[in-house]
Protein backbone atom coordinates (compact mmCIF):
# COMPACT_ATOMS: atom_id res chain seq x y z
CA UNK A 1 0.00 0.00 0.00
CA UNK A 2 1.19 3.53 -0.74
CA UNK A 3 0.14 6.96 0.50
CA UNK A 4 1.34 10.03 -1.34
CA UNK A 5 0.85 13.72 -0.47
CA UNK A 6 -1.62 12.81 2.28
CA UNK A 7 -2.14 14.64 5.57
CA UNK A 8 -3.01 12.66 8.71
CA UNK A 9 -4.54 14.99 11.29
CA UNK A 10 -5.06 14.19 15.00
CA UNK A 11 -5.29 10.44 14.51
CA UNK A 12 -4.94 8.14 17.52
CA UNK A 13 -3.37 5.16 15.77
CA UNK A 14 -3.74 2.80 18.74
CA UNK A 15 -7.48 3.00 18.20
CA UNK A 16 -7.65 3.25 14.40
CA UNK A 17 -4.76 0.91 13.63
CA UNK A 18 -1.68 1.75 11.60
CA UNK A 19 -1.22 0.46 8.07
CA UNK A 20 2.28 -0.70 7.19
CA UNK A 21 2.89 1.08 3.89
CA UNK A 22 5.02 3.50 1.93
CA UNK A 23 4.36 7.10 2.94
CA UNK A 24 5.72 9.60 0.43
CA UNK A 25 5.55 13.35 1.10
CA UNK A 26 2.98 12.84 3.86
CA UNK A 27 2.33 15.03 6.90
CA UNK A 28 1.38 13.71 10.34
CA UNK A 29 -0.11 16.54 12.47
CA UNK A 30 -0.69 16.02 16.20
CA UNK A 31 -1.04 12.26 15.77
CA UNK A 32 -0.55 9.71 18.53
CA UNK A 33 1.65 6.88 17.30
CA UNK A 34 2.83 5.85 20.76
CA UNK A 35 3.44 2.10 21.07
CA UNK A 36 2.46 1.73 17.40
CA UNK A 37 4.23 -0.87 15.29
CA UNK A 38 5.79 1.09 12.43
CA UNK A 39 8.02 -1.84 11.48
CA UNK A 40 8.65 -2.31 7.79
CA UNK A 41 7.09 1.02 6.82
CA UNK A 42 8.79 3.48 4.51
CA UNK A 43 8.66 7.24 5.17
CA UNK A 44 10.11 9.47 2.44
CA UNK A 45 10.03 13.29 2.64
CA UNK A 46 7.52 13.15 5.50
CA UNK A 47 6.88 15.59 8.34
CA UNK A 48 5.80 14.59 11.85
CA UNK A 49 4.58 17.73 13.63
CA UNK A 50 3.47 17.64 17.27
CA UNK A 51 3.21 13.85 17.30
CA UNK A 52 3.75 11.33 20.07
CA UNK A 53 5.87 8.41 18.85
CA UNK A 54 6.99 7.17 22.27
CA UNK A 55 7.81 3.46 22.40
CA UNK A 56 6.84 2.95 18.75
CA UNK A 57 8.40 -0.15 17.22
CA UNK A 58 10.85 0.71 14.44
CA UNK A 59 12.05 -2.69 13.21
CA UNK A 60 13.30 -2.25 9.63
CA UNK A 61 11.47 1.10 9.36
CA UNK A 62 12.91 3.37 6.69
CA UNK A 63 13.21 7.12 7.33
CA UNK A 64 14.52 9.16 4.39
CA UNK A 65 14.48 12.96 4.57
CA UNK A 66 12.00 12.94 7.46
CA UNK A 67 11.47 15.96 9.70
CA UNK A 68 10.32 15.61 13.30
CA UNK A 69 9.01 18.87 14.84
CA UNK A 70 7.87 19.24 18.45
CA UNK A 71 7.48 15.47 18.81
CA UNK A 72 7.56 13.35 21.95
CA UNK A 73 9.75 10.35 21.13
CA UNK A 74 10.65 8.55 24.36
CA UNK A 75 12.31 5.15 24.26
CA UNK A 76 12.71 4.80 20.49
CA UNK A 77 15.18 2.27 19.08
CA UNK A 78 16.54 4.01 15.98
CA UNK A 79 19.15 1.24 15.90
CA UNK A 80 16.33 -1.10 14.79
CA UNK A 81 15.60 1.03 11.69
CA UNK A 82 16.71 0.08 8.22
CA UNK A 83 20.13 1.70 7.99
CA UNK A 84 20.06 2.28 4.23
CA UNK A 85 19.56 5.99 3.55
CA UNK A 86 18.61 6.74 7.17
CA UNK A 87 18.14 10.51 7.23
CA UNK A 88 16.07 12.75 9.46
CA UNK A 89 16.16 15.94 11.52
CA UNK A 90 14.76 16.90 14.92
CA UNK A 91 13.44 20.32 15.95
CA UNK A 92 12.09 21.00 19.46
CA UNK A 93 11.70 17.27 20.16
CA UNK A 94 11.90 15.16 23.30
CA UNK A 95 14.03 12.11 22.49
CA UNK A 96 14.70 10.95 26.03
CA UNK A 97 15.92 7.38 26.63
CA UNK A 98 16.09 6.60 22.91
CA UNK A 99 18.90 4.63 21.25
CA UNK A 100 21.02 5.39 18.22
CA UNK A 101 23.42 2.52 19.02
CA UNK A 102 25.77 1.90 16.07
CA UNK A 103 23.70 4.01 13.68
CA UNK A 104 25.32 6.12 10.99
CA UNK A 105 23.54 9.47 10.95
CA UNK A 106 26.13 11.89 9.60
CA UNK A 107 25.10 15.55 9.15
CA UNK A 108 21.88 15.16 11.13
CA UNK A 109 20.45 18.38 12.56
CA UNK A 110 19.20 18.37 16.14
CA UNK A 111 17.76 21.72 17.21
CA UNK A 112 16.37 22.61 20.65
CA UNK A 113 16.05 18.91 21.39
CA UNK A 114 16.14 17.14 24.73
CA UNK A 115 18.37 14.05 24.62
CA UNK A 116 18.30 12.88 28.25
CA UNK A 117 19.67 9.37 28.68
CA UNK A 118 20.07 8.80 24.93
CA UNK A 119 22.49 6.06 23.88
CA UNK A 120 24.96 7.25 21.24
CA UNK A 121 27.35 4.32 21.75
CA UNK A 122 29.35 3.62 18.56
CA UNK A 123 27.17 6.10 16.63
CA UNK A 124 28.61 8.03 13.70
CA UNK A 125 27.63 11.66 14.36
CA UNK A 126 30.15 13.16 11.93
CA UNK A 127 29.28 16.79 11.11
CA UNK A 128 26.01 16.69 13.08
CA UNK A 129 24.67 19.97 14.42
CA UNK A 130 23.36 20.07 17.99
CA UNK A 131 21.79 23.51 18.37
CA UNK A 132 20.66 24.18 21.96
CA UNK A 133 20.45 20.46 22.79
CA UNK A 134 20.38 19.05 26.32
CA UNK A 135 22.47 15.87 26.72
CA UNK A 136 21.88 15.15 30.43
CA UNK A 137 22.89 11.54 31.13
CA UNK A 138 23.45 10.77 27.43
CA UNK A 139 25.93 7.99 26.75
CA UNK A 140 28.86 8.51 24.39
CA UNK A 141 31.30 5.61 24.00
CA UNK A 142 33.29 4.96 20.81
CA UNK A 143 31.15 7.68 19.24
CA UNK A 144 32.35 9.59 16.19
CA UNK A 145 31.79 13.31 16.77
CA UNK A 146 34.30 14.59 14.23
CA UNK A 147 33.33 18.02 12.85
CA UNK A 148 30.16 17.95 14.98
CA UNK A 149 28.90 21.29 16.26
CA UNK A 150 28.16 21.24 19.98
CA UNK A 151 28.80 24.98 20.42
CA UNK A 152 25.40 25.65 22.00
CA UNK A 153 24.82 22.15 23.40
CA UNK A 154 24.93 21.57 27.14
CA UNK A 155 24.94 18.94 29.91
CA UNK A 156 27.16 16.58 27.93
CA UNK A 157 29.94 14.65 29.61
CA UNK A 158 32.07 12.05 27.91
CA UNK A 159 35.62 10.81 27.75
CA UNK A 160 37.46 12.48 24.83
CA UNK A 161 39.90 9.56 24.81
CA UNK A 162 37.11 7.04 24.10
CA UNK A 163 35.40 9.07 21.38
CA UNK A 164 36.56 10.66 18.14
CA UNK A 165 36.21 14.45 18.44
CA UNK A 166 38.66 15.79 15.88
CA UNK A 167 37.59 19.26 14.66
CA UNK A 168 34.37 19.16 16.71
CA UNK A 169 33.19 22.58 17.95
CA UNK A 170 32.53 23.29 21.63
CA UNK A 171 32.18 26.39 23.76
CA UNK A 172 33.17 27.27 27.30
CA UNK A 173 32.16 26.60 29.97
CA UNK A 174 30.28 23.47 28.76
CA UNK A 175 33.44 21.96 27.24
CA UNK A 176 34.98 21.75 30.70
CA UNK A 177 32.73 18.73 31.34
CA UNK A 178 35.11 16.76 29.08
CA UNK A 179 37.71 17.04 31.81
CA UNK A 180 35.45 15.46 34.43
CA UNK A 181 37.22 12.10 34.46
CA UNK A 182 40.46 13.74 35.60
CA UNK A 183 38.97 14.94 38.90
CA UNK A 184 40.77 18.27 38.65
CA UNK A 185 39.88 21.75 39.88
CA UNK A 186 39.63 24.58 37.40
CA UNK A 187 39.73 28.10 38.79
CA UNK A 188 39.21 31.47 37.27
Amino acid sequence: MEYQDKTFDKIFFKETGFTRAEYDNCVFNNCDLSETNLSGSLFIDCIFDGCNLSLAKLGDTIFRDVVFKACKMFGLRFDDCNAFGLQFSFDHCLLNHSSFYKTRIKQTNFSHTQLHGVDFTATDLTACIFNECDFRDANFDETILERADLTTAYNYAFDPEKNKIKKASFSAPAVLALLGKYDIRIKG
